[in-house]
């Protein structure tokens, strides 16, 4: 079962929870920082990082957050726990984290790793939550999807709303519901949201590339391309009409936008779209297979 609808948690505050954040990049960053915007108790967020030069930028750049260089000084029995570290790190991560069995509600950002590979490097720890978000994260705009390993049993309601509360911070938040394909529809995720906007600058490059090609100042092709992938984007934000339709309104018959959508038709760029986003899907499920392996 996948609900649908997005969840935009900026007008509720999260509860204020103990969180420890393993690892200290960009994407715990973004999300600390949105928590704070949301007024979050700094003295509630802690983060555990072996780099030396990480945990000062931390501290410095968010005054009141502490960090650490051992787990065992920082996750308290009531934290909840985000696993941020890359996917290689995390095996060996979750091996060596001091963790009661299901104490802690465990949040894993990591790409492509199952949640029963996570359980079984925690010694059988189920109560997990597998949280897929992209990097519009970092300006608080972002989307994560989040899958509850064995919802309702092992993670309840209550923790899997908290869990969105935590990602809510840098933005919207969908919930993967499906207990047998969960891991799998997380992997889709990661191809769709996760890589996508990956997707959207390399179109935009190639929109802008074309427009200085027919003597655009570079400045005024960047500005023109920025302003209507956002205003595009806003546009179908705001409608009920499908993309196909929205599409449609702009393409008169005969015309320069036809004549640009015939020519991507011809080129099967739609065809080649749906297939970049399979060999995400793909690279997902075998990074995964990867390192779960014992």
């Amino acid at each position: 079962m996948i609900d649908s609808g997005s969840r935009n948690n900026s007008e509720s505050p999260p509860r204020p929870v103990n969180i420890t954040f393993i690892g200290g990049g960009n994407m715990a960053s973004a999300i600390i920082g949105g928590l704070l915007k949301k007024d979050y108790p700094a003295a509630a967020l802690r983060v555990v990082d072996t780099d030396l030069a990480a945990c000062s930028r931390i501290e410095q750049h968010y005054v009141g957050v502490k960090c650490f260089n051992d787990a065992r000084k920082a996750i308290l029995s009531d934290d909840v726990v985000v696993l941020a570290v890359k996917p290689q790190q995390l095996r060996d991560v979750a091996q060596n984290l001091p963790l009661p069995a299901n104490g802690n509600l465990v949040i894993s950002i990591a790409a492509g790793i199952k949640l029963a590979d996570v359980s079984r490097w925690l010694r059988s720890h189920t109560k997990l939550i597998r949280a897929m978000p992209n990097t519009p994260a970092l300006i608080g705009r972002g989307i994560t999807a989040l899958y509850p390993y064995g919802y309702p049993q092992h993670v309840t309601e209550n923790e899997l709303q908290t869990a969105e509360r935590i990602l809510g911070a840098v933005g919207q938040t969908v919930r993967i519901l499906d207990e047998w394909r969960g891991d799998q529809l997380l992997d889709a995720v990661t191809a769709v949201s996760g890589s996508g906007p990956a997707y959207v600058f390399f179109f935009m490059q190639a929109v802008e590339e074309a427009a200085r090609e027919l003597d655009l100042p570079a400045e005024i092709a960047h500005k023109l391309v920025l302003e209507t992938f956002i205003g595009a984007a806003h546009l179908a934000a705001q409608s009920s009409d499908p993309l196909a339709v929205l599409r449609e309104r702009v393409t008169s018959k005969g015309g320069t936008t036809a004549a640009a959508l015939t020519s991507m038709q011809n080129d099967a760029v739609d065809d080649a779209i749906k297939r970049a986003v399979r060999a995400a899907d793909e690279r997902s499920r075998a990074l995964g297979e990867e390192l779960g392996k014992d």
